[in-house]
């Protein structure tokens, strides 16, 4: 999945009708194994708990303990629900998405595309997730992209309520990120949604308000899009 329209269907990245503004960044391959994922986790971990950048300058967190799941909440225009992040099995994708969330990234974003099975049409595999991300006004402040941690590594399977990063190649998500409607193992390691069978990287799950997520995903859409766009208010961990 990515960030945008594409023929895998979920790449990260910005909302459709915005310019794209890539960096390009050398990041540790990951290729490396479960080392190369610890050492780049612990890398990420620290960018957290020091400002961000001028444009979220102050901002600071301190990640939760290995092994201590972190609650994040989402309020949306449609309702609140709430994630449990699983920093122990996912230590990148999970730091990563909490750097976000702590430096206020997705206060005023969006989940802006709903797929269902009578909207993909050019897609033989087909799935049921909702896709959200960042505040467009945000962009410039975005961080590097990160590895993939494949499901076969961190074993957290795309189930319903599974919170995951949308991606184009496989070492390329950044913010945007989908939240599944009913099982969708095609978006494991191995599933073939995207071409490259490499899955996508799933690192918590929705634990409360589901019903929530629910009605955004029905929410009304034109082809992939909803219409209009259903306002993110806040993000926030839990204390």
């Amino acid at each position: 999945m990515s960030d945008t329209h594409s023929s895998c269907g979920l790449e990260g990245g910005v909302r459709p009708g915005l310019a794209r503004k890539r960096k390009v960044v050398s990041i540790p391959s990951a290729k490396g194994g479960a080392g190369v994922r610890t050492r780049w986790a612990r890398w990420l971990i620290a960018a957290t708990v020091v400002p961000l950048s001028a444009g979220v300058a102050g901002v600071a967190s301190v990640p939760a303990p290995a092994g201590d799941p972190v609650r994040v909440v989402v309020e949306t225009e449609l309702g609140t629900f709430e994630l449990e992040v699983d920093v122990d099995r996912a230590p990148v994708t999970a730091a990563n998405f909490l750097r976000y969330v702590d430096g206020g990234f997705y206060d005023g974003g969006t989940f802006f595309r709903t797929v269902h099975a009578d909207n993909q049409p050019d897609d033989s595999i087909r799935i049921a997730v909702v896709q959200g991300g960042r505040n467009p006004e945000m962009e410039a402040e975005s961080f590097p992209p990160i590895p993939l941690e494949r499901t076969s590594e961190t074993g957290l399977l795309h189930e319903d309520g599974t919170i995951s990063m949308a991606r184009g190649g496989p070492d390329t998500a950044t913010q945007s990120f989908f939240i599944c409607i009913g099982d969708q193992p095609s978006l494991d390691f191995g599933g073939m949604r995207n071409p490259d069978g490499q899955g996508f990287a799933a690192f918590g799950r929705v634990v409360d308000g589901m019903d929530v997520v629910r009605a955004i995903h029905r929410a009304p859409y034109d082809a992939q899009q909803l219409t209009p766009p259903v306002r993110i208010t806040r993000a926030y961990r839990k204390e």
